[in-house]
């Protein structure tokens, strides 16, 4: 595959006996991605070893997917490859809008703010419920937790991995 992969969940246990998987999600398309017929990879983190996989079918259950691979039919089949990584290449990729980016685009970009201050780097993005929310390592310090809104996320520049935001008070505490 000389694609690019990108990581869009990891596949966490075996669920039933029929060959089904247990993915943690890491993507914010995670119905699209699950979709009946979308082509994935099974990637193994310690030896890079890839193996392309075709979603039979998918369900959410507690916050996580329940998703079968054509040609596994038994959990024996399945079980080697808890703790692998769920990809998807580049050109399955959507175009996104304007204002709309992908987490490994936001996840590592410097955040800085609208007085020039160096906040720290994106080191995870949360899902809590109506805004997702930036996590900001800093240097020194707790970590900081930016809400994706127009009053606090000013400029996205994932070219040069550049966040500008302006800071609401209460933000650093």
């Amino acid at each position: 595959m000389s694609d690019k992969l990108y990581t869009i969940g990891k596949i966490v246990n075996t669920h039933g006996l029929l060959g089904e998987l247990r993915i943690f999600p890491e993507t914010d398309f995670a119905d699209e991605r699950f979709a009946k017929g979308s082509q994935l990879v099974f990637v193994d983190p310690k030896s890079n070893v890839q193996i392309p996989v075709k979603v039979a079918s998918a369900r959410e259950h507690k916050k996580m997917f329940i998703v079968k691979f054509n040609g596994f039919q038994h959990i024996n089949e399945v079980e080697k490859y808890k703790g692998w990584l769920l990809k998807v290449e580049e050109k399955y990729m959507l175009e996104l809008p304007e204002d709309e980016f992908y987490y490994h685009e936001i996840i590592g970009c410097r955040v800085v703010t609208d007085e020039g201050e160096e906040l720290g780097t994106i080191s995870e993005i949360l899902s809590p419920g109506a805004n997702d929310v930036w996590v900001v390592d800093r240097p020194s310090g707790k970590p900081v937790l930016l809400p994706y809104i127009d009053d606090v996320v000013l400029d996205v520049d994932v070219d040069n991995k550049l966040i500008k935001v302006h800071v609401l008070e209460g933000l650093l505490d």
